[in-house]
């Protein structure tokens, strides 16, 4: 018999070099790389596997169909066909959302009671049942209509992947888990790393760089939708943990060294640190961006304040200004700074040895690479 299960990860916009190779590390075969998305072919572990171990995916998402639909019967018609008894059980509920673009179908709320009405169908008929009470495990489906190209998915993750567990409360302008992974990928963080974040906020970069450091799978500490669901057996996670948590190195010499104008700041990320299992590792201090120095050898990570949300445009220059004079003094040349600013460079003084654009949420920005 076949258990090879079609997936789909997304993720931000410039990350889907990271997330293939994180693919291709946990067992994925088959890849195919789109914008903002990759899907491949793996089995029940690797569901498990993926939203445990991947560190910049925002879901995992099982991918059932894809057909062209003009009109509502051909999209009753498409999701009817779709094998869902594979994975919805008789008591599961199976909530609908979706999205439509540049498609004749644009209705998205006539669209979402047509793919549940043709999921309703397709279950009756398999269950021979009239009426279904949706009470056990949540399975939520995914349709996704793209120039009348129509997309089924199963959600298996629930809260998207960024939501790792350690960080309960975050600063007025946090960056998201999955990007600051990216980052730190980019930025060829390994287990003897020392990096620095100068603006740390609430920890983010500082805890994702320990975590891949250490190896720690960044899902660990968390649960998932298809750990409820009937049709994937539960020692199939059990052994997914148990496997994660072998991987754990905590014989790794990184170390992690953060700064924050905001004493509140300081204290939330030394909280959210000792959340996530990694406070040992990190040395966090309440400091001004002009009494920074870098340690010798050491890589810069930070997200520094943005002039359209947090501080006024001319503010958020002035500190690039003075991150130009202090980054690189001391013995560290390395350094990954995300901006939204297109005169970033200019203020900081130097131009980028390489940049990388990425979205931070819908704002688009550049990795400027100094090394």
């Amino acid at each position: 018999m076949d258990n090879s299960i079609r997936l789909c990860c997304p993720c931000h916009f410039g990350l889907e070099s990271v997330l293939k190779y994180e693919i291709l590390k946990i067992g994925g075969t088959d890849l195919k790389v789109s914008d903002g998305k990759i899907s491949f072919t793996g089995d029940e572990n690797i569901i498990a596997r993926a939203n445990l171990c991947l560190s910049v995916a925002e879901r995992v998402m099982i991918e059932l169909i894809e057909f062209r639909a003009t009109s509502f019967e051909e999209l009753f018609q498409g999701v009817r066909a779709i094998e869902l008894e594979r994975y919805i059980g008789e008591k599961d509920a199976f909530p609908v959302k979706g999205y439509s673009l540049n498609s004749a179908l644009h209705s998205v709320p006539d669209c979402q009671s047509i793919v549940k009405k043709a999921a309703v169908e397709r279950l009756k008929e398999k269950y021979g049942v009239n009426w279904f009470e949706e009470t056990g495990a949540t399975v939520q489906i995914k349709f996704s209509i793209l120039k009348d190209i129509v997309s089924v998915y199963l959600d298996t993750s629930g809260i998207g992947l960024h939501k790792r567990g350690y960080r309960r409360n975050s600063n007025a302008a946090p960056i998201k888990e999955t990007l600051a992974a990216g980052m730190i990928d980019l930025a060829h963080v390994r287990s003897d790393s020392v990096v620095c974040d100068p603006f740390c906020g609430s920890g983010t970069i500082l805890i994702e760089s320990a975590l891949k450091a250490l190896r720690i799978a960044p899902g660990i500490n968390r649960r998932f939708a298809a750990e409820k669901w009937s049709s994937i057996n539960s020692s199939v996670w059990r052994e997914e943990r148990s496997r994660a948590i072998d991987n754990v190195d905590r014989s790794a010499k990184f170390q992690g060294i953060g700064f924050d104008i905001d004493d509140s700041a300081v204290a939330l990320a030394l909280d959210n640190a000792h959340k996530a299992g990694i406070k040992s590792r990190l040395k966090i201090e309440q400091a001004d961006i002009s009494q920074f120095r870098q340690p010798d050898n050491s890589i810069v990570i930070c997200n520094p304040p943005y002039g359209e949300r947090m501080l006024e445009l001319r503010e958020a220059e002035d500190i690039y200004r003075k991150m130009g004079k202090v980054f690189g003094k001391g013995g560290g040349q390395t350094s990954y700074i995300i901006s939204p600013h297109e005169q970033f460079e200019s203020f900081f003084g130097r131009k980028a040895v390489k940049r990388r654009k990425l979205y931070n949420g819908m704002l688009k920005c550049q990795l400027y690479m100094y090394f």
